[in-house]
């Protein structure tokens, strides 16, 4: 995520204006969303046109809008981001007060403005602008015939690959056609791994399955490495760890994070401050379970007795909370307004 303009009053109002650079930005900007702020940025429009014959015609048009945020919609998959909201400036294509959804595009601009910035959004979008923050871990979850190559960020973890080759049965007196189909198998992972991996920032690859997959993969690696004489596998080598996985599947990786061998590789990684954490909430509850507590009504019991030392809650229910008690606050004001006019006459 690219910084290009900011602007907050003492007050705490005012606007940024940001640029999204790859695929996990658009996470961050789900997050920095709310409903009721105005958004500005670059969208197609459906306009229709009438000739002067009478015909009508429909072309896709290029304009700016400026919307107040109605509804967020974020596909974490394809991370693509679609906001809903009523255009606040009319201009040629689009009337005031009509609706429009704005797709944001990956290193296009939008300018984002609150009525008030908190400190966990402004938190939140220095996370997003550090150039630090990248996607230092990458895994290879696999195991015969399916494998997926996955990025993890601080943030989320990212599926850059899913590789699925069908592998048929060994027969009794030959295995030809099951080795050709392994070793087609495993060129496809390799270079999954080549396409979206870059070694550059990445610090540690985890090679994850059950069995010995993983250790023929890495052998074939190897191997094929050093005959066409790929130097970035050959210099990348100590970055592979091999770890024991119950599936080729994506959920398999939170099992992965968790072992401790892992752990102890990936101390000096972004991706190990919430593991730990998660970590040692299950440590505590297994061995210390009056210490730890969940759920949202033992958790502001803790909370109002001053009893927390780590708090973990996901972004779904932040964003939540944080609408209920906008709408509470609505709510008492609107009461306010009520009984002052009701005195007042």
């Amino acid at each position: 995520m690219k910084l290009l303009h900011k602007d907050i009053e003492k007050d705490n109002a005012g606007q940024v204006t940001l640029m999204p650079e790859e695929a996990e930005d658009m996470w961050h900007t789900y997050n920095l969303l709310q409903v009721r702020d105005s958004l500005r940025a670059s969208t197609i429009r459906k306009v229709q046109t009438e000739s002067t014959t009478g015909s009508v015609g429909s072309s896709r048009v290029r304009t700016t809008l400026t919307l107040c945020v109605e509804a967020i919609d974020f596909d974490s998959q394809a991370c693509q981001l679609r906001v809903k909201g009523t255009n606040l400036e009319e201009n040629q294509y689009v009337k005031l007060g009509a609706y429009h959804t704005i797709e944001l595009e990956l290193n296009r601009k939008f300018t984002l403005a609150k009525k008030n910035w908190d400190s966990v959004v402004l938190d939140r979008i220095e996370q997003a602008c550090d150039p630090a923050q990248k996607a230092d871990v990458a895994a290879v979850v696999m195991q015969e015939g399916l494998a997926n190559v996955v990025l993890v960020t601080p943030a989320m973890t990212l599926l850059r690959a899913k590789v699925e080759v069908t592998i048929p049965r060994k027969r009794k007196g030959s295995c030809t056609q099951h080795e050709k189909a392994l070793e087609r198998f495993y060129e496809a992972v390799m270079q999954a791994i080549l396409r979206h991996i870059n070694f550059d920032v990445v610090k540690c690859i985890l090679v994850g399955s059950p069995g010995f997959v993983k250790d023929q993969f890495i052998t074939y690696l190897y191997k094929e490495a050093v005959r066409q004489d790929n130097k970035v596998l050959l210099e990348n080598r100590p970055k592979f760890m091999l770890v024991h996985a119950s599936s080729g599947h994506k959920y398999s990786l939170k099992e992965i994070l968790s072992d401790p061998a892992v752990t102890s590789r990936l101390s000096d990684t972004k991706a190990a401050g919430e593991v730990k954490a998660l970590e040692d909430f299950y440590k505590m509850l297994q061995h210390e379970p009056d210490r730890a507590f969940y759920g949202v009504a033992h958790v502001e019991k803790a909370a109002d007795a001053l009893a927390v030392d780590t708090l973990l809650i996901s972004d779904n229910t932040f964003r939540y909370v944080l609408e209920e008690g906008k709408k509470k606050k609505k709510k008492k004001n609107n009461l306010n307004l009520h009984c002052t006019s009701n005195l007042s006459t």
